[in-house]
């Protein structure tokens, strides 16, 4: 006791000495496995200790062994689930899974097991003095309760199909409290969530305090772009990126304006730009599209010609 920080308690009530033999062998890496009389157990911890806690002493009674570890307890329980060990169904026990009989033969001679496998619907032949499978047959489904008939017929054929592992009650937390064996299982679908959105909050915060990370920054630098080119355009700032902006805001206003003026002033004859059809705005980007790159380079006006002919129109 003096060289484990965790003791874990498991119920020894129908466990096989077969299985508590492998999961000793099994084990030992981890820790050790001891069966001692629970009052031989309190005098060793109070010996440690200089005393038991009740709540250890109420656990520590009736058929129980001890496995003794240095191991995280958390990590060992997963270590115990993953070294379950196989054993032959009995009746009353529920199918961890889909249970086939594979074609084959056995080793059992012909006799009465024959109309056992009958009554599962297995079908058989006797060849060479022994009782063959002659097609892979499904005896149980995953869950169904195993029955008397279909564990005999397991047991001939020579299928374990059940994992018994040590049912661990808790774990005595370096001497000081009893911790129960529920409040140590880790749902790990669970906790995967858990962190899943715990990432998504954070990106969140991260993007409203504009926290500077390559992931902030691929989103929140457009967006602040997009913001300066709209405060741009309505301040009536020119530049190569508002210009177009603006010359269509100061279209759409001049032709509101003639269409205000124009029925009230008839003699002056204004007329209403109409804007251009879909077809020939889309024709017309396509012809742009193709003008050669040169004229691109070419020069143009500068911002401040640009900002003096806009404002000439007004």
């Amino acid at each position: 006791m003096k060289n484990y920080q965790y003791v874990f308690l498991f119920d020894l009530h129908g466990l096989s000495a077969r299985i508590l033999h492998e999961y000793r062998y099994r084990l030992r890496r981890y820790g050790t496995i001891k069966v001692v009389k629970p009052t031989l157990f309190k005098i060793a911890f109070t010996k440690v200790y200089g005393g038991i806690p009740t709540e250890i002493a109420e656990k520590a009674r009736g058929e129980i062994g001890f496995l003794f570890t240095n191991i995280n307890p958390a990590e060992m329980i997963k270590i115990v689930a993953e070294n379950a060990v196989r054993r032959a169904a009995q009746p009353g026990d529920k199918a961890p899974f889909d249970i086939v009989v594979p074609a084959g033969p056995t080793n059992a001679s012909p006799g009465p097991i024959i109309s056992k496998f009958g009554k599962l619907k297995i079908p058989t032949r006797v060849q060479e003095g022994k009782i063959w499978i002659a097609k892979d047959s499904v005896v149980a489904r995953a869950g169904q309760e195993i029955t008397p008939e279909i564990a005999e017929v397991l047991r001939v054929v020579g299928i374990e199909p059940i994992f018994e592992q040590l049912r661990l009650l808790g774990v005595i937390w370096k001497g000081t409290r009893f911790v129960d064996i529920s409040e140590l299982v880790i749902d790990v679908s669970k906790y995967r969530e858990l962190f899943e959105t715990a990432a998504v909050y954070a990106r969140n915060l991260a993007l409203n305090v504009v926290y500077p990370t390559k992931e902030v920054l691929q989103v929140v630098i457009p967006a602040a772009h997009m913001r300066a080119v709209a405060l741009a355009v309505k301040l009536g700032v020119v530049t190569k990126e508002t210009l177009p902006m603006l010359i269509s805001r100061a279209v759409a206003e001049a032709n509101a304006l003639a269409a205000a003026v124009a029925p009230k002033a008839p003699e002056l004859g204004i007329s209403v730009a109409v804007s251009q059809a879909p077809q020939q705005q889309a024709v017309q980007s396509a012809e742009e599209a193709k003008a050669p790159a040169e004229e691109e380079k070419k020069e143009g006006p500068s911002d401040e010609e640009v900002a003096g002919s806009l404002a000439s129109l007004f």
